[in-house]
């Protein structure tokens, strides 16, 4: 029996060049992003130009984490506490947490059959909802049809706040991922496309909610120093009006960034060879569905779901079979949370769950799994004939 032994949380290593420049900085002891000598550009300021420039944004904020840039992009857009806000409710937690955080009311949207906010139900709740805001979750790297999304938003004034913090370096028709809505959160978590450990980027082409944004993330009157900021007239009125909720990036993190993101476009295709290795492993068996990709999405296949035909009473076997050879494949049917696999009806803080009976019906049996740079196209195809030979043992079916 084939036994699969590298792990599926190990990254790859910080390049050498890299380490030399934090070494560097440590030395300095200037770790704090406006901790700089006279000429000196921090590493957060031109990780922030850097990254606008890479994204095509006018503007791009370094923060924290992307938790803390999803919520203060609302603020910035102007969120008020009580506002009801569209989500998909196909997500992390991290995403609701940051409305609950913002002061918003998740209105959780339905999604369909491949993974993508429903456009249907999506027209529907900005209809009966009232709301003027959209947090439209790219969750697991999956873009919905942003042609039909974005109509629904300007066809009801909803401003759309995109996460994408599993869609950077992915594109919709050539335009990419973060570039359709009024502003847009990537994530810098380990996990991520490029790794600083914790971390996030806050981009939109809006000077005001940029402006906002920056004196919220706690600029105090430092905001001249940041590298993809707005002119100095967009902080007019707003300068002692907007809370400081100090969720800055550090120079540390913004040099571990920097160094990847200069390969990362490399990565991404990387990333999509191993995916299409082990979705090609996985379409072998007749009980296995994996995603539909459309010719005008360029995803970035850091993770795969599929869709054994299980029963909801086969799946923890199913799961702990495939942890006994190796393969980590998390499940998000489980009536109770199993690391970062929770579910709508999980986030109790939030009160009531909504009825969502499509999307409770798709997750019944989604499965994930991560797709790390440190495999080869070999190791997938490994990984995929475990998974097909224990829902073959599973279900009896090739």
């Amino acid at each position: 029996m084939t036994i699969f032994d590298k792990p599926f949380t190990q990254q790859e290593p910080i390049d050498e060049a890299t380490i030399a420049r934090v070494g560097d900085i440590l030395r300095t002891g200037r770790l704090h992003r406006y901790n700089t000598v006279p000429g000196e550009v921090s590493e957060a300021a031109a990780l922030e130009a850097e990254y606008a420039k890479w994204q095509g944004a006018d503007y791009a904020l370094a923060c924290a984490s992307g938790g803390y840039a999803l919520a203060v992009a609302l603020k910035a857009a102007g969120l008020k506490v009580g506002d009801p806000v569209l989500a998909n409710a196909y997500t992390l937690a991290p995403v609701p947490g940051a409305i609950h955080n913002a002061g918003g009311v998740p209105v959780f949207v339905e999604i369909d059959e491949e993974w993508h906010i429903d456009i249907a139900d999506l027209e529907a709740k900005a209809a009966s909802s009232g709301a003027k805001f959209l947090m439209l979750s790219h969750m697991r790297g999956h873009i919905a049809d942003m042609d039909a999304v974005g109509d629904i938003c300007e066809r009801y004034g909803i401003t759309m706040v995109e996460d994408c913090a599993h869609t950077m370096g992915a594109h919709w028709r050539g335009k990419r991922s973060g570039n359709f809505g009024h502003v847009a959160a990537f994530s810098l978590q380990t996990y991520k496309h490029i790794n600083t450990g914790e971390g996030g980027l806050l981009t939109t082409n809006d000077p005001q909610i940029a402006a906002r944004a920056t004196i919220m993330s706690g600029s105090y009157m430092l905001y001249g120093s940041h590298g993809a900021g707005p002119d100095e007239a967009a902080f007019d009125g707003i300068r002692t009006a907007t809370p400081n909720y100090s969720g800055r990036m550090d120079n540390l993190r913004a040099a571990i960034a920097r160094g990847q993101l200069v390969g990362l476009d490399e990565k991404v295709e990387r990333w999509n060879r191993l995916y299409r290795a082990l979705d090609t492993g996985l379409r072998k068996s007749n009980a296995i569905t994996t995603p539909v990709r459309r010719d005008h999405e360029h995803y970035v296949g850091s993770s795969l779901q599929f869709r054994p035909a299980l029963d909801a009473s086969q799946f923890p076997d199913f799961i702990t079979a495939c942890a006994k050879r190796g393969v980590d494949v998390k499940w998000f049917g489980a009536n109770k949370p199993t690391a970062f696999t929770s579910r709508y009806d999980s986030w109790e803080y939030l009160g009531e769950p909504q009825d969502l009976p499509q999307t409770r019906n798709v997750l019944s049996n989604t499965c994930d799994i991560r797709v790390p740079l440190t495999f080869d196209e070999a190791d997938c195809a490994v990984i995929g004939s475990i998974i097909v030979d224990e829902c073959s043992r599973a279900t009896g079916h090739v």
